[in-house]
């Protein structure tokens, strides 16, 4: 029996779960809110429905991870620290460098810090967390899980662009993807459940929370995913635009008086739903205002036309498909969003079982007996893939 840390951390918060493995039975689970801001919230659930909660000012990543390390002794979930015999990492950004999760050393963390400007937002800041986990658990392997490594497999005519090639050559311009480690985990449970290799389906996975992505998966390997050089690519989202002409945003910030930066900011924080909608990135309030807001219920076509279009073309490009996994908030929550996209479907003989669908994050298949495709639901865990990479590499 092994204890394994999965650490998966932003700029303002810290969320870490605690495995036994290989039973993948989980110890402690929490996060640390409001990282750097006074009145940070560390909370940790443990043992027998225990909760803990403390708020305190937390301004720094070291005194976050000394708080989770110093708490998990406190609260008797570890007697020792030496019990953490491995220590996983979400990276954002690998970009050509790391096509599978890896044991980081030295030149490995630096690797991760020059990729930086792929993902400024996260890898500086989990670059930082594996250098201060080496320092507190001394001799403990430090693995980085990338959400883009799983996207290593494309190929070249789906990962580059119609641009020069010495902008690829010289500056990596390519699509990288991103929510890998959740498309990843998610289909591999899939073919679990259903009890065939997933070397042998075609599969769509539907990532459909506030950033949403759509992977393309054929012979075990991803062929295609949605997001692109960044995550700002793709189908609409909450705040993000998804595709966009190039030449449209070089038009409005003419207009507007903007700069190329601030458009950006635009597109990633003020719009996607929220823009269509001026009222919320969340789907949950846009159903509640559709039948009284015609904007509302636009934004929900516009979502939904935007994700039907991604899957057909990846039905298109695999000739064919076997299976589709709704995942993440809304693709696991949102029985009505999932019954409208299949419905839109139905052409590639996707029918759905209303009963079976009529459920809120539960692990199940709700396709209906007759449907020539297989669809299921299945809550990401992205934490257990980092868990399970530690264990395989370490």
């Amino acid at each position: 029996m092994e204890k394994i840390l999965a650490i998966n951390a932003g700029s303002s918060t810290l969320k870490w779960q605690l495995f036994e493995m290989p039973s993948e039975r989980v110890i402690a689970k929490g996060m640390i809110d409001r990282l750097g801001l006074s009145d940070s919230v560390f909370t940790v659930k443990y043992g027998n429905q225990e909760k803990f909660k403390q708020v305190q000012d937390i301004t720094t990543h070291e005194q976050a991870a000394t708080l989770l390390l110093t708490q998990l002794k406190e609260l008797n979930i570890v007697t020792h620290l030496d019990e953490i015999t491995g220590v996983g990492h979400r990276v954002v950004a690998g970009g050509e460098a790391f096509k599978d999760s890896a044991v980081i050393n030295p030149v490995g963390l630096d690797e991760i810090n020059r990729l930086a400007e792929y993902a400024p937002l996260h890898n500086p800041t989990q670059a930082y967390y594996i250098k201060i986990f080496t320092a507190l658990l001394p001799g403990v392997p430090e693995v980085a899980v990338f959400d883009t490594s799983f996207y290593s497999t494309l190929p070249a005519e789906n990962y580059l662009y119609s641009i020069p090639q010495a902008y690829y050559e010289k500056y990596g311009a390519r699509k990288y993807g991103a929510h890998g480690t959740s498309h990843r985990f998610v289909a591999h449970r899939a073919a679990e459940m259903l009890d065939q290799p997933l070397e042998t389906q075609k599969m769509i996975t539907l990532h459909l929370g506030s950033g949403a992505s759509i992977t393309a998966i054929q012979d075990g390997r991803a062929v295609d995913t949605s997001m692109g050089f960044t995550p700002l690519a793709g189908i609409t989202m909450g705040t993000r635009s998804g595709d966009i002409d190039i030449s449209l945003v070089a038009f409005l910030a003419e207009k507007l008086g903007k700069t190329m930066p601030e458009m950006i900011t635009i597109l990633n924080h003020k719009s996607g739903l929220l823009g269509i909608s001026e009222l919320s990135p969340d789907m949950r309030d846009l159903e509640e205002t559709a039948d009284s807001r015609p904007q509302s219920q636009l934004a929900l076509d516009i979502f939904v036309n935007r994700v039907v279009k991604y899957v057909g073309s990846y039905v298109a490009l695999m000739n064919g498909v076997d299976t589709l996994v709704f995942t993440a908030g809304s693709g696991e929550n949102g029985s009505e969003l999932r019954a409208t996209i299949c419905e839109q479907l139905a052409c590639f003989g996707v029918e759905l079982d209303e009963d079976k669908n009529n459920v809120r994050s539960q692990e199940r298949i709700i396709s209906s007996d007759q449907s020539r495709v297989r669809v299921l639901i299945v809550p990401t865990n992205e934490e257990l893939m980092i868990a399970r990479d530690v264990m395989r590499l370490k």
